[in-house]
């Protein structure tokens, strides 16, 4: 097995990545008065948080990040359970995780979503992988990237310096 890993994005890259994402999400959503980021836990949680805290600079949306908590290593076993209870009614969301890769996690972590009467769901993801097997495609992407299934993307937000590595 091969463990050499290639930097794909450095921290700079990232936050560029994450900035004109937020510009996106204004531009489509500029008649509201605000927007929900729900991230998936991990990561895309990491990164609901970041793209919430571009888009509050550059907008006067009104924005809550909520966690969405799942088991990401079996996505069907358990329960999908969101941070905190809001009322969802009439309200944008969009929801975010780190790596499209299959779309499975996606499709689980839409489930507390669809008891409410949400105006619209959109989708970000920093990696999309494109291995689609799930009805599910990103509304905004950071990043395109054509994988094997064997190679795996590694990203770490949690850090001071940002990146996103292939291995």
């Amino acid at each position: 097995m091969n463990k050499t890993k290639t930097l794909v994005l450095n921290h700079r890259q990232i936050s560029q990545k994450i900035t004109r994402m937020a510009y996106e999400i204004y531009e489509r959503n500029a008649s509201e008065s605000s927007i929900v980021f729900a991230g998936i836990t991990g990561m895309g949680h990491q990164l609901a948080e970041s793209l919430a805290g571009a888009l509050k600079e550059i907008s006067p949306l009104q924005v809550t990040v909520l966690e969405i908590i799942l088991d990401k290593s079996d996505v069907n076993r358990g329960d999908v359970l969101l941070s905190e209870k809001i009322d969802l009614s009439n309200k944008c969301v969009v929801v975010v995780d780190d790596v499209l890769n299959t779309g499975k996690t996606l499709v689980y972590a839409l489930l507390p979503f669809l008891k409410s009467s949400i105006k619209k769901i959109e989708v970000a993801v920093l990696v999309n992988r494109s291995h689609k097997l799930f009805p599910v495609s990103p509304d905004y992407t950071g990043l395109e990237l054509a994988t094997t299934l064997s190679e795996h993307i590694t990203v770490d937000l949690s850090s001071q310096n940002h990146t996103v590595h292939l291995h």
